[in-house]
């Protein structure tokens, strides 16, 4: 086996671990987007304080600009589940 072979084989493992994380994160989105619904709160957009706690956590100025990609992807997917639920649960 090449080390090609073994990259590959350490992102498919991460990419299932990714998507089980995804999951339970947008559940907790979901969570969130109901309350906020029943208590008739705005949806926020913590963006730049989650990107500074998280870049600190990270701890790695090489893949911090990365990493911020990914995150702001994230959250805008999140951002954008709680709005359509909120939406949907106002109907």
């Amino acid at each position: 086996m090449s080390k090609l072979d073994d990259a590959r084989i350490i992102i498919n493992e991460c990419d299932k671990e990714m998507i089980t994380l995804f999951k339970k994160r947008m559940s907790a989105a979901k969570m969130v987007a109901e309350y906020k619904a029943s208590n008739n709160l705005p949806i926020l957009d913590l963006k730049s304080e989650l990107i500074k706690r998280n870049t600190q956590i990270l701890n790695d100025q090489e893949l911090e600009g990365y990493y911020i990609t990914f995150l702001e992807g994230m959250l805008k997917a999140s951002k954008d589940y709680q709005e359509e639920l909120i939406k949907e649960q106002n109907k």
